[in-house]
């Protein structure tokens, strides 16, 4: 070292202090970049959640601050939508990228289904594992609860929850048995399986059980993350919450103002809250895509056990605006601009071909319905990847078509909450049943769907109407007995 300082031209000592500086000093040009090309993924999925449920969406009587924190650091997408306003559907297009009606899946599946998701499906976390991503699940599953069906069949390394939803369990809401005899259609359920991998670990049976899950998967999550933090991973982590029966812990029982159901946001925003913290732990924030939705509006006849629609008509079970638009925020730093919010149209069947799109993953070689929308993430101004979405329900069902801010609701029956008294406590109200004409809503001024414009704009519906058309040689429609041209069926178990 001598030597080295005699050989200094004038002046190098100054120099050489400057390299020492480099070299020590965190935070310096020698920052390892983050490897943009593979980040890490994680997707909080909330169930029956509303648009309105969030704080930067108008919740109100509780806070949400580390949800607000994503959203403030991230991008808040205001027409952001589910694939279908129903469980199993909205999983199923969540997870492959395509239209659930498109590759046989409906509904909500039930214990005793004797179909789940096909294995000649790409899920994410298969599109993922191409780029050697550990892949993990914690949560309600709900796309098949025999092994065939299970997340490890499909793509996932790891998986701890439920296999399907939390109210499908055998105890009436106040807790107590229901007796075998009765007439009560929960008395065909077993109790919950807490599903380990691929074997039953243990058993949802009361609500203080319930009020466990929150805490359980948090904690199953963080330990995945503890042991993949240094290669790229997957984290899709499904919530059984806010889906009725609600649980919550003591660590929030008591604390809104809004009862049990503000009570539950407010332990799902700690649960988002301590993900993020893991992530800062291992300093993986700079690269992890963080992605918060729901799977469908909220159960809107539960009344004060139910969430909130922001305005949105209708609810969970619709293919108007409350049952499928719903809350979500992105976070990527660097990429997505903080702070910022998208209008355009986007749902959650476009994450899968986004994915593919930033990790350079090879997409299936089958039709998906999702599009790309990372130049929307990135808040490129003039970006617009997607114009047109399809609003499927029952089996296979078209029941609207949205193009740009225009919707064209078709002619169908469904369920309504509107003019019935909701339930309290846990107990549902009863549904009304209702029906429309053909309609026309301008989403930008009429975000409500209050006011039929259908005879002022006979231009539009002419033009939604040629996307009506594909849809149903495409995909088909039972309303008009079209079956459709490019449907897969779904997995089905050998008998």
């Amino acid at each position: 070292m001598k030597n080295f300082f005699v050989s200094l031209r004038p002046g190098g000592h100054a120099l050489l202090f400057a390299l020492i500086l480099v070299i020590l000093l965190p935070g310096t040009s020698c920052k390892k970049e983050p490897d943009r090309s593979r980040p890490n993924v994680v997707i909080i999925f909330i169930d029956d959640q509303g648009y309105g449920d969030i704080g930067p969406n108008g919740a109100i009587d509780y806070i949400t601050p580390n949800i607000d924190k994503l959203a403030a650091e991230g991008m808040r997408f205001t027409n952001f939508y589910a694939a279908q306003a129903v469980c199993s559907a909205s999983r199923a297009g969540l997870l492959t990228g395509c239209y659930p009606n498109r590759i046989g899946i409906s509904g909500a599946l039930m214990p005793w289904a004797k179909i789940g998701i096909s294995d000649q499906e790409m899920t994410i976390a298969q599109l993922l594992k191409q780029k050697g991503y550990a892949t993990g699940m914690v949560g309600k599953w709900h796309l098949g609860d025999k092994k065939p069906f299970l997340p490890l069949q499909h793509g996932f390394d790891d998986y701890l929850g439920l296999p399907y939803s939390n109210d499908m369990w055998p105890v009436d809401f106040d807790g107590k048995p229901i007796p075998k005899d009765s007439k009560s259609w929960k008395a065909k359920y077993p109790p919950l399986p807490i599903i380990d991998g691929n074997e039953k670990v243990g058993e949802i049976r009361t609500l203080d059980d319930q009020g466990k899950l929150t805490t359980m998967y948090t904690e199953r999550a963080l330990k995945f993350i503890d042991e993949h933090h240094n290669e790229p991973f997957f984290l899709y982590m499904a919530h059984s919450m806010v889906h009725v029966p609600l649980g919550v812990s003591d660590k929030f029982k008591g604390k809104s103002k809004q009862g049990m159901f503000g009570d539950v946001m407010m332990e799902v925003d700690w649960s988002v809250g301590e993900v993020m913290k893991a992530l800062d732990k291992y300093g993986l924030t700079d690269n992890t895509l963080v992605i918060y939705t729901s799977d469908n509006g909220p159960w809107l006849n539960f009344g004060n056990w139910a969430g909130s629609t922001g305005g949105l008509r209708e609810g969970k079970g619709t293919s108007w605006e409350g049952g499928q638009r719903e809350p979500c925020i992105m976070r990527w730093p660097g990429v997505i601009p903080e702070g910022t919010i998208c209008n355009k149209l986007s749902s959650t069947i476009d994450i899968l071909p986004t994915l593919a799109e930033i990790t350079g993953a090879k997409l299936p070689d089958h039709i998906i319905d999702g599009v790309n929308i990372l130049p929307l993430m990135k808040g490129e101004e003039n970006a617009n990847p997607r114009n047109v979405f399809y609003y499927y329900y029952q089996r296979n069902s078209l029941e609207a078509v949205r193009k740009g801010h225009w919707k064209l609701v078709l002619p169908h029956k469904y369920r309504s909450y509107e003019g019935v008294p909701p339930g309290h406590d846990g107990f549902p109200g009863p549904y009304a049943h209702d029906s429309t004409d053909l309609a026309l809503y301008n989403l930008r001024r009429d975000p409500g769907e209050r006011y039929n414009v259908i005879d002022q704009h006979p231009d539009v519906v002419k033009d939604i109407m040629i996307e009506v058309q594909k849809a149903r040689e495409d995909l088909g429609d039972d309303l008009t007995g079209n079956p459709g041209k490019n449907r897969r069926p779904p997995g089905k178990l050998e008998e």
